[in-house]
């Protein structure tokens, strides 16, 4: 092959199509992708291309997992971390067309960084606004911004359906002149198809955007995209039009492509004109042989999350900056989460709802009655009634109830109702510090596997009889998420209470809103033995022990929490308990899971301890790094010149690091740890420090990042390299993470608590929660002290107080009655 090479990040249907035609023209091409199944078939039959009407074409393409590429290109110092995210490889890459799901984005780019060359770019063909992330890991002058509107799907393992020609741009970031690279890459690329250069990509990611909506929206329903579009115009006017209202708001000039006329569907353009263009659009539409969408597919077929829902997430941030109201979008997302749960869903009802929500809009401004959740319930049930509005008093709430995916507009429970909550709880006080002493008497350390098993196994058996077991007609699912080298992930998913005259009564098939995620970790720092010498001891209110305080005593009032509403009648929201058993290590084996239930939640709750009583409305990110020096090694009697000290360099690069601390800023650069060299005469040839760095702000990681980046040695007879990455997020104080606080000391104020919020230096699994866009409230566990410190301890009074708070926040998440409705009191 004579063409140049490519690296195609991501082998499923973007990245697939374009690897076959290039590899085709003669282009050395390497596709690496994480499906292992798929790799094994493109290496076993090449990678095939289904044109329809039985004509397939294949391609000899290299295909490896990300492991597998590092296997064959090591590099010195490599430092990989497994789950093909290690630095093996460096300097391997140079043209590369990223392809994955833009929910991947993050952890692909990750990858990619460190085996990028010097002169090495990077292309994001994918859908969504990804080029900003991209840059920020590889740089803006390593970043090629794309468009593609390829219609094809992945049909099995090494095959790709061709979807037909479509629209490919390609162009500088930023709007920047047409460069010759980018002349190349096209040249290259129209192997493919149409593929053209432009200085305005980002006119047509934004009429995308617009145009994806509407597609999104037909993934609602189980019918042809065409149809679907043609049927319900209403709504996807609205849709275009939400879209296109923060395109106008940023001043993007839009631009059409294929057969969807951009401007037609720009707010002020003439009603014949774009019920014209809606009609070729169809008409096109149906000439596809995909006619049904990508979303469509990994709900209906795939049974797998939508990448969607991460495309609208910079749609939505720009809004929400300008002021641009978009219930029909976010209406739309709402359901395709709704349908990631439950895809029978799929209902033609859903669009015909989204129609009245458009007209009332268009006509009043606002959204008529219509059914909770944005979107309505599968064809065939009926909508609920209004729900009334109860009477105004100091002790209930006449807010709306809380719309899908959003947050509760104020409190549930009436505050004779919160104080009912919390006298069951003291007189279950007993049974509650009962469970948390066979809890506790579980060592669960985080690098004993066999303990961190039986602890699970006992959890598991416990929340059977505390909340109901799996199966039957509970409506109470489970997965056990297995780790290797760690604990594992399980997941229970507990249905929506529907209270009844016996306080009992369920509603497994419901189709609410997402379900409320609650977090804990089962493990902790304490290694096994522990016990022996010091075990759970209760004297009057105190109780200490290893981890009651961090976190064992958080989990029990959560589930305590639950039960206390069940007992009393009151209502509970749909809720994702997910326990993991390597939190304290960096929850590196139980990130990915952590963020998927994220990602189809309305809100987490994280059950972390208190800090001093206060609610955790901030964390920082943490980075574990390492500096690596290398010097020359020389005698340093003999020949005290030859040689080059890296030692004496680590020294000038510690104090570098160190000032790079800013307290103000909430920024801290700590070297904790610092060995070198061999032997006293010997002028050391290698150098290590261990950093760990603390940021509050995304804006002081990048500066960080930046700087770790931009070290050069004092001695330039010596090499310096950091390696290393960022194991947890910046958890910022977001608007949202201000209402869920406030919501909470709403909740708390019945109680006769005064609710504070704080920021901690310490970061837990709501960073990632966060940084996934959900909103997070963080430390509703324990009231006590002494984390990590042999002076752990909490209160059974404590316990009973902050599971009535977690009771609280919990009802205000639920659906079923008015807000403030008296429950039924036993």
């Amino acid at each position: 092959m004579s063409g140049a090479a490519y690296t195609v990040v991501g082998g499923g249907a973007i990245g697939g199509t374009l690897a076959h035609a290039l590899a085709r023209a003669g282009h050395p091409v390497t596709v690496v992708d994480t499906d292992a199944e798929h790799v094994a078939a493109i290496r076993e039959h090449g990678l095939t291309v289904d044109h329809g009407g039985g004509r397939f074409a294949a391609a000899r393409v290299s295909a490896v997992t990300p492991e597998e590429f590092d296997a064959l290109h090591p590099a010195d110092d490599g430092n990989g971390t497994g789950g093909g995210f290690g630095n093996a490889g460096a300097g391997r890459l140079s043209r590369v067309l990223l392809a994955v799901k833009a929910q991947a984005t993050e952890p692909a780019v990750r990858w990619i960084a460190p085996r990028l060359a010097p002169d090495g770019y990077v292309v994001s063909v994918q859908n969504g606004f990804n080029e900003a992330l991209v840059a920020e890991h590889v740089g803006p002058e390593r970043t090629v911004a794309a468009f593609v509107n390829i219609f094809a799907d992945v049909t099995g393992p090494g095959v790709i359906r061709d979807g037909g020609p479509g629209a490919f741009v390609v162009g500088e970031p930023g709007g920047a002149p047409v460069s010759e690279r980018v002349r190349r890459l096209v040249a290259d690329l129209q192997a493919w198809g149409p593929a053209r250069a432009s200085d305005n990509v980002e006119g047509h990611l934004w009429a995308k955007a617009g145009f994806g909506a509407m597609l999104a929206a037909t993934a609602l329903a189980d019918d042809a995209m065409a149809d679907l579009v043609d049927r319900h115009r209403t709504a996807m006017y609205a849709l275009v039009g939400e879209v296109f209202a923060v395109a106008g708001e940023l001043g993007v000039r839009l631009e059409p492509f294929d057969a969807f006329e951009a401007l037609a569907f720009q707010e002020g353009a003439p009603e014949a004109v774009r019920r014209a263009a809606t009609d070729r659009l169809t008409a096109w539409l149906r000439t596809q042989p995909k006619d049904r969408s990508g979303i469509w597919r990994d709900i209906a077929v795939r049974r797998r999350p939508v990448e969607v829902t991460t495309h609208y997430a910079s749609v939505f941030e720009e809004a929400e900056r300008a002021g641009i109201p978009t219930p029909v979008l976010r209406a739309v997302i709402g359901g395709l989460r709704e349908l990631e749960q439950d895809p029978e869903g799929m209902s033609e009802s859903r669009l015909d709802e989204l129609d009245r929500l458009a007209a009332d809009l268009a006509a009043t401004g606002a959204p008529a009655d219509r059914p909770r959740g944005g979107v309505p319930a599968p064809r065939g049930e009926s909508a609920p009634s209004p729900e009334p509005t109860p009477d105004p008093s100091p002790e209930t709430s006449s807010e709306p109830c809380p719309s899908p995916g959003g947050l509760p507009p104020g409190v549930r429970l009436s505050g004779e109702e919160a104080r009912s909550v919390r006298a069951w709880l003291e007189r279950h006080r007993e049974e509650m510090a009962g469970d948390l002493a066979e809890y506790t008497a579980r060592g669960s350390s985080s690098d004993d596997p066999a303990a961190l098993e039986s602890c699970l196994a006992w959890l598991r058996g416990w929340l059977d009889e505390a909340l109901g077991a799996p199966g039957g007609t509970t409506g109470i699912t489970e997965e056990l998420l297995e780790r290797q080298g760690a604990g594992d992930v399980l997941v229970r998913r507990y249905p929506a209470s529907a209270p009844g005259a016996d306080g009992d009564a369920r509603d497994p098939g419901g189709t609410g809103p997402r379900p409320v995620l609650l977090l804990a970790h089962y493990d902790t720092v304490w290694p096994t033995g522990t016990l022996e010498e010091w075990p759970f001891r209760r004297e009057g209110d105190r109780i200490s022990g290893p981890g009651v305080f961090d976190m064992k005593a958080g989990l029990v009032q959560a589930v305590w929490a639950l039960r206390a509403l069940d007992a009393l009648g009151l209502p509970r929201p749909a809720c994702t308990l997910l326990l993991n058993g390597d939190e304290e290590t960096g929850s590196l084996a139980s990130s990915d899971a952590i963020v998927a239930e994220a990602s189809g939640s309305r809100a987490a709750l994280v059950f972390e301890a208190a800090a001093d009583g206060a609610v955790k409305t901030a964390r920082k990110g943490v980075g574990l790094f390492r500096l690596t020096v290398r010097g020359v090694e020389a005698h340093a009697g003999l020949d005290p010149t030859a040689g080059a000290s890296a030692v004496q360099e680590a020294a000038h690069q510690v104090l570098r690091l160190g000032a790079l601390s800013d307290p103000a800023a909430g920024t801290t650069v700590n070297v904790g740890v610092l060995h070198g060299g061999t032997r006293s005469n010997v002028t050391a040839g290698k150098a290590v420090a261990d950093l760990d760095v603390r940021v509050a702000s995304t804006a002081e990681r990048k500066r960080i990042e930046a700087a770790l980046s931009a070290l050069s040695p004092v001695d330039p007879r010596t090499q310096v390299a950091v390696t290393g990455d960022w194991n947890r997020p910046v958890f910022e104080r977001t608007p949202e993470v201000g209402r869920l606080y406030e919501l909470a000391r709403a909740c708390a104020e019945p109680l006769g608590l005064d609710l504070r919020e704080t920021s901690v230096g310490g970061a837990s699994d709501g960073n990632f929660v966060l940084a996934a866009g959900v909103p997070v409230l963080d430390g509703l566990g324990a009231v006590g002290a002494g984390a990590h410190a042999r002076s752990e301890h909490t209160s059974a009074s404590g316990m009973t107080e902050r599971a009535a708070l977690a009771a609280g926040v919990l009802a205000a998440f639920a659906d079923g009655r008015p807000a403030g409705a008296a429950g039924t009191i036993r």
